[in-house]
């Protein structure tokens, strides 16, 4: 009798739920944060696929991605499967994906409360680690 394991690995799942497959046939929206991730890591453990450990990061990071853009090299090397090449990867397309939400923002030429200034200022408090103390100058004109 063939012994059964617990993990699968992603070469033996169907191609249409394969993360790469996945994106290629059916867009990158078809993908879950998870499927997104595995995809930057490429490979998972002998023990876990690339998604399945994906998930136990997103997990720890309470499945929201702001937090882990938080995370360290360090932090994220303290998971089993994730060396510092994986680590960088997942950094760096954060970072990509804070930096573009960054350029979407369009100069703001009129300031009429604080909602306009939070909306100018965010992008630059987003993924910081640390408290910062701003001063938002103004004229009369609300330039």
């Amino acid at each position: 009798m063939k012994q059964y394991e617990n993990h699968i690995s992603i070469k033996s799942w169907a191609e249409e739920d394969r993360p790469r497959e996945k994106l290629s046939g059916q867009g990158r929206r078809a993908l879950t944060d998870a499927e997104l991730i595995a995809i930057l890591i490429g490979s998972g453990s002998r023990d876990e696929s690339a998604v399945e450990l994906s998930k136990r990061i997103l997990y720890h990071y309470d499945n929201d991605l702001n937090n882990l853009g938080k995370a360290s090299i360090e932090e994220l090397c303290k998971f089993r499967g994730i060396g510092e090449a994986k680590a960088i990867s997942i950094i760096a397309a954060l970072e990509i994906g804070r930096r573009r939400n960054e350029t979407e923002i369009k100069a703001i030429e009129y300031i009429s409360g604080s909602k306009d200034a939070y909306n100018y200022l965010k992008r630059f408090f987003i993924d910081l680690n640390h408290e910062e103390f701003w001063v938002l100058l103004m004229g009369r004109m609300h330039y």
